[in-house]
């Protein structure tokens, strides 16, 4: 082993090559390209393969990182994949999206010691990759089936990761999903210039391949009944998301020009697929030719800010009332976003969204804002310092977060318990909401947050699951348990 690892001595930290802004601002494609063999070896070479292994503390799933790197130094990349797919449903995608520089890479051993971190989610992305290439990505294949069904809502990461590992088991799996194609915010809420969209795709085909029922344009509440979804299935998983925009809440918010960043980003992924977008085709969805204000500092506001310079944007400014170190969103994508043309607007929060008196957009009125003490987050607030200045802007893209939608009232399901952020409650032991065989998973549950940490809800919730319908099974008449 030490002629394989703990070279981080001698062997200098990297990262794949990365295109150049000219050239990245002109398509979607994703901007990394992939570590050649050898690169990715010595990269994971680095590691130290530390007796406490904060890179694992720092991910959601606790992936078992020392593991797959060691096996991946020594170029043993199918063993390095059973590794690292045993306890992440999607590896390729969290190599490409998660921000390791806040997770796993942000605590490496080695990173602390001052020799730069091992190039975690890179290393991740090229195992994965390599995988499927070689056809090591096998089907599901559950060891005997059962007559039990599972519903899931929601077709995004933690009904994905839910959906394969109940259908390991055997459990048939029926996903709904109220858009046209699978993937959730993966599909359409994430630009392809972090997540090429055949990468999601071929996820969702292998599920699909392995007997997982996928139904898209099921409204559930309208199109399908909630009570009608639960007299189907023997066992039911709430994984919708949140959906529900944050509002800005200023003098013009809601005039013309102003969208909000959820419209804006699955308007332009669906102009992507090729689809026929009308608020697309007529300009009010397109940034093209436009002066662009984002405002907002988490990681929808960076997807805001890259996509617009994608379509032509004349400028691009990101509005923030924080100052860069206390910005939520992921600094690797501020450092992007800077290469690629956008202005930031530190300490700084919209006054009002200013109009002609046609109705016409024209700029926004921001404040300056200097730090005050920390709030409840942990992050100084931010305090209006009495200047103001405006920006010229054609078009407003609200990306201030989001919150649940009222399920309750969509379900027409009033005995579904919320709690006062509107998240959907449930017994964090068993993942069952207050309706027997109802479950809940995912940002519905912990409000809006990461890609790993859905998949993680998704996948304790399946096991929850499975614990709750092995005891219905043992209730069920002995003919019934005998077929299964």
């Amino acid at each position: 082993m030490a002629s394989k690892l703990l070279r981080f001595t001698h062997v200098d930290h990297s990262t794949p090559p990365k295109r150049t802004a000219e050239d990245r601002k002109g398509d979607f494609a994703e901007i990394y390209e992939g570590f050649p063999k050898e690169a990715a070896r010595d990269q994971a070479s680095r590691c130290s393969q530390c007796g406490v292994p904060f890179c694992q503390q720092g991910c959601p799933l606790q992936n078992n990182i020392p593991d797959w790197l060691m096996l991946a130094a020594e170029d043993r990349l199918e063993d390095a994949y059973r590794v690292s797919s045993a306890t992440n449903s999607m590896p390729e995608i969290c190599g490409r999206i998660c921000p390791q520089d806040r997770l796993c890479e942000g605590i490496c051993t080695i990173e602390q010691s001052g020799h730069g971190t091992v190039t975690i989610g890179a290393v991740e992305k090229h195992i994965t990759d390599t995988a499927w290439a070689e056809g090591w990505v096998e089907p599901i294949r559950p060891p005997r089936e059962k007559e039990q069904s599972v519903g899931i809502i929601g077709a995004g990461p933690a009904g994905l990761a839910a959906a394969e590992r109940l259908r390991r088991r055997g459990y048939q799996v029926a996903v709904y999903d109220r858009h046209d194609r699978e993937g959730g915010l993966l599909t359409y809420g994430i630009p392809g210039f972090k997540l090429e969209k055949p990468v999601v795709m071929r996820r969702i085909e292998w599920l699909r391949d392995g007997g997982v029922r996928f139904e898209t344009g099921i409204d559930i509440g309208g199109t399908k009944s909630f009570a009608e979804m639960r007299a189907e299935h023997d066992a039911v998983l709430i994984a919708t998301g949140v959906y529900k925009a944050r509002d800005l809440k200023c003098v013009g918010a809601e005039g013309s020009g102003v969208h909000r960043a959820l419209d804006y980003l699955i308007a332009s992924n669906r102009n992507g697929f090729g689809d026929t977008v009308p608020e697309f085709e007529d300009g009010t969805l397109n940034a093209a030719g436009k002066r662009v204000v984002v405002i907002g500092g988490g990681d929808t506001a960076m997807d805001c800010v890259r996509t617009a310079v994608r379509q032509g944007a004349k400028s691009v400014t990101c509005l923030y009332r924080r100052d860069r170190a206390n910005m939520p969103g992921s600094q690797r994508e501020v450092a992007n976003a800077e290469e690629e043309g956008v202005v930031f607007e530190w300490l700084a929060a919209p006054e009002a969204v200013l109009h002609t008196r046609a109705g016409k957009l024209k700029a926004v009125r921001a404040a300056r804002n200097k730090l005050g003490p920390p709030d409840a987050s942990g992050r100084q607030s931010p305090v209006a310092t009495g200047e103001s200045f405006e920006l010229k802007a054609d078009m407003v893209i609200k990306a201030l977060g989001f919150d649940p939608e009222d399920l309750p009232q969509m379900f027409d399901e009033p005995a579904l318990k919320v709690n006062r952020w509107g998240a959907v409650s449930v017994d964090f032991k068993t993942m069952m909401t207050e309706l027997p065989g109802v479950f809940a998973a995912g940002d519905i549950v912990r409000g809006a947050s990461l890609v790993v940490w859905a998949i993680k809800d998704g996948r304790d919730a399946a096991d929850a699951m499975h614990q709750h319908l092995k005891t219905q099974s043992s209730l069920a008449p002995r003919s019934t348990v005998a077929a299964e």
